[in-house]
C-alpha cells in the first residue's frame, strides 16, 4: 500500500509501497479515510525535532476498521474511528490519575523488538511516528490508539479532531479551565491556534485577541470567534494586546512552537494570568522571562494534547461540531490526495492554509 516515507530532515517525503503486518491480540486495521497535515510533522520534517528514518509520518486521522485482534472487544469492522497518539496502557500511575495522555508506560501498547514490525518495506522495519503513522492507506494500532465515533460525521472533520483540535480546544478547557468572562489571548492562528481561540468561545471568554502575521489567517480567527486581531509582522503583539486590555490578558496561548512568541505570551498577562505553551518549541531552545514577574503571580505552563481523556473528550467536542458550536467545516482550507503532502507542508509554511486534508480513496 501507498504512504509517505520520511527518509531524514530537510528532504520532501516520497511516495513509496509498505507492507502492514496482521493485527495482533490487541491491535487494529483501519483503512484511513482522512489525514491531517499538522504543523508538528513539519517540525521534524525541518529537522527541529529528531525522528529515526525511514518512518511513515502523519498523526491526525480518522478512518474505519477493517480488521481486529482476537481480544480486541472495544471496536468492531466497519466501525468509524479517530486516531489518536495518545496511546494509553491504562495501568499506570499517570493513566490510573486521570491522565492517560501523560502515560509512562506507552512500550505496553507497543510491539516487542523481536516481534516483527507493524510496518515494513522489502522486509525492514520502517519506524511507526507517534505510534499512528497515518500518510498511508491502512494504519495498524493499538486498540488504545482510537476512539468510535458516531457514524454521521464527515471522517476529513473527524481527522482535525485527531490532534488539533483535541490540542487547542483541549489548552483551553482542560489544561488552563478559564473562566468565563475572561480575557484571552491566542498566539499563532493555525490549526491549534483557530482551536484554542474556538475553545476560548465555547467556555465564555469576554474577549479573544488573535494574534499573527498573516492577515488571512487572522480573517479566519475573526471568523471563528476572535473579538480582537493584533498583526506581528508591523506591531509589538504586548504592546498591542496591553492598548487592548490595560493590564494585560487573563489568560494567553502559545500556539506556534516559538521561543519569542512564548516569551510575548507569558509577558502580556496581566498580574496573577497563566500562560500555556501548545507548541512544539525546538529541542535545545530556552524560553527566557524576567525572574521579578513571578512575584506578581504570572504562570507559565505547558500542555500535551490538550491534557485529553480522548475517549471522554472527543465525543463532547463532536457534539459541539453537530451543534453548530465548534466550527470544523471552515478549519479545512484544502483537501488533497497523500501525493500532495509536500505541497500541503509549503503551504502551512508560506501561511496560506489554516489546515489540508488528505482524502484516502
Amino acid at each position: 500500500m501507498k504512504a509517505a516515507i520520511f527518509h531524514g530532515p530537510k528532504l520532501p517525503l516520497s511516495i513509496e509501497d509498505v507492507e502492514l503486518d496482521k493485527p495482533q491480540d490487541r491491535e487494529v486495521l483501519i483503512k484511513t479515510v482522512a489525514s491531517g497535515v499538522c504543523h508538528s510533522d513539519l517540525h521534524f520534517v525541518d529537522g527541529f525535532y529528531p525522528y529515526p528514518a525511514p518512518a511513515v509520518l502523519g498523526h491526525e486521522a480518522a478512518g474505519i476498521i477493517e480488521e481486529v485482534g482476537k481480544q480486541v472487544t472495544y471496536v468492531k469492522p466497519g466501525d468509524h474511528v479517530i486516531c489518536c497518539l495518545s496511546v494509553f496502557c491504562g495501568n499506570c500511575e499517570q493513566c490510573m490519575s486521570g491522565h492517560p495522555n501523560r502515560c509512562s508506560n506507552k512500550a505496553a501498547t507497543q510491539r516487542n523488538p523481536q516481534d516483527k514490525p507493524r510496518i515494513s518495506q522489502k522486509g525492514k522495519p520502517v519506524y511507526q511516528f507517534l505510534d499512528i503513522s497515518s500518510y498511508c492507506e491502512k494504519m495498524l494500532l493499538h486498540e488504545n490508539a482510537v476512539v468510535k465515533i458516531r457514524e454521521d460525521l464527515p471522517l476529513d472533520r473527524a481527522a482535525l479532531i485527531g490532534c488539533g483540535v483535541t490540542t487547542g480546544v483541549g489548552a483551553v478547557l482542560n489544561t488552563a479551565k478559564i473562566e468565563p468572562g475572561s480575557t484571552v489571548a491566542v498566539f499563532g492562528a493555525g490549526g491549534v491556534g483557530l482551536a484554542a481561540i474556538q475553545g476560548a468561545r465555547i467556555a465564555g471568554a469576554r474577549r479573544i485577541i488573535a494574534v499573527d502575521m498573516f492577515e488571512g489567517k487572522l480573517a479566519m480567527a475573526r471568523r471563528l470567534g476572535a473579538t480582537d486581531t493584533v498583526d506581528a509582522s508591523n506591531s509589538d503583539p504586548v504592546d498591542e494586546i496591553r492598548k487592548l486590555t490595560g493590564a494585560g490578558v487573563d489568560y494567553s496561548f502559545e500556539a506556534i512552537g516559538l521561543k519569542k512568541a512564548a516569551e510575548q505570551a507569558f509577558n502580556a498577562l496581566k498580574p496573577g494570568g497563566t500562560a500555556t505553551v501548545i507548541g512544539m518549541i525546538p529541542v535545545g531552545q530556552k524560553v527566557e522571562i524576567d525572574g521579578y514577574m513571578f512575584l506578581t503571580e504570572r504562570k507559565l505552563q505547558g500542555s500535551n494534547m490538550g491534557s485529553n481523556r480522548f475517549r471522554i473528550d472527543m465525543p463532547r467536542y463532536i457534539d459541539f461540531y453537530m451543534q453548530g458550536r465548534l466550527n470544523l467545516d471552515d478549519m479545512i482550507s484544502r483537501r488533497g490526495k497523500l501525493e500532495d503532502v509536500n505541497e500541503a507542508f509549503r503551504a502551512m509554511k508560506a501561511g496560506e492554509v489554516a489546515r489540508t486534508v488528505l482524502m484516502f480513496n
